[in-house]
């Protein structure tokens, strides 16, 4: 590993943006953890604005889609060291993808460039490697803009995360099967906490051999199919497993009906691009793609930290933790 610069071991003044998310506080306490400077641009509650602020870090209030309230209400003419994002679109839907994706970071871009910012870390997605969806295309096209910007950048694609992978959880401990696409090992992820996705965030700022680089992540342990999480969960629970498994196909027909009825009706344009998100995730890996065979590659994920998806649902079971998945929430 690359010695570290005093530079890089001194204190930094980093922007944030993305903070009222799970994973954007997670990456505000690893990096207030480290003795870090940091300013959070939020549009959120009045009580995640709190939160925010009791974790050590200075909260101010503006638009990420507003050049001018970036400018006016975000870096107010200050210089900063570092922009961590963890900026995401809600939906995912094209409207919002690309306004939130791309263009909303190719505005914070400009303004910290503007305030002398030298490093950037995007919190990005793995599933850009194969790009068919809109928010994957607004997610790697700044992703290019990034990497010609001259600006030191450390892009980060997770695997999946752990609450996207928690919605069953409730329904399964009333007594509903584990719902799983075809046979239940289309696909595999190696699942990230946000504690520990947080904290590579901010070695991101530390180590120089993150930097420059598009950097997949996962969790540690090996790669686990839906199978093996629903497996996994009735036998935390004591209970046999009992499985509904739902044909591909079904989804290829409501998106079609979706498609269809969409060009009449806008709102339903939306809810078929929803349809394949759902699809895509139905039958695409979270690992790293092989380009010249094109599988994905379980031996070739990075993995990092200490917690498992497996300890996460032990704890969901134990009502120790408690699942906030916002648009995660899929079942």
């Amino acid at each position: 590993m690359t010695p570290l610069s005093a530079d890089l071991l001194a204190p930094q003044a980093v922007f944030v943006l993305g903070a009222s998310g799970t994973i954007g506080r997670a990456a505000v306490d690893a990096l207030v953890a480290r003795g870090h400077k940091v300013v959070c641009l939020v549009r959120g509650a009045a009580s995640a604005n709190a939160g925010l602020r009791a974790a050590g870090c200075e909260v101010r209030e503006g638009n990420v889609t507003d050049a001018a309230s970036l400018a006016r209400d975000g870096f107010r003419g200050e210089r900063f060291d570092s922009l961590v994002s963890c900026l995401a679109s809600r939906t995912g839907a094209p409207k919002d993808a690309w306004a939130i994706d791309h263009q909303a970071h190719l505005l914070a871009l400009a303004a910290a460039q503007n305030a002398g910012v030298q490093h950037v870390v995007l919190l990005s997605a793995i599933c850009v490697q194969k790009p068919v969806l809109a928010f994957q295309q607004a997610k790697l096209a700044f992703e290019q803009k990034l990497m010609a910007s001259g600006v030191t950048y450390s892009i980060v694609r997770p695997t999946a995360f752990f609450k996207s992978l928690s919605g069953q959880v409730e329904r399964v401990k009333k007594g509903k099967p584990f719902l799983v696409f075809g046979n239940g090992q289309l696909t595999a992820c190696k699942p990230i906490s946000d504690a520990d996705l947080g904290a590579y965030l901010a070695q991101c700022l530390e180590n120089e051999d993150l930097h420059n680089r598009v950097l997949p992540i996962g969790g540690p342990g090996d790669a686990i199919t839906p199978l093996q999480q629903g497996e996994h969960l009735f036998k935390l629970l004591g209970r046999p497993a009992r499985f509904k498994h739902v044909p591909v196909k079904l989804l290829d027909v409501i998106i079609k009906v979706l498609g269809v009825l969409g060009q009449v009706v806008p709102p339903l344009a939306a809810k078929a691009e929803l349809a394949r998100i759902g699809r895509y995730y139905a039958t695409e890996s979270m690992l790293v793609l092989n380009p010249q065979t094109g599988i994905y590659d379980a031996a070739a994920t990075p993995s990092t930290g200490t917690q498992t998806l497996f300890d996460y649902y032990a704890e969901l079971v134990r009502g120790t933790a408690q699942a906030e998945r916002g648009e995660h929430a899929v079942f």
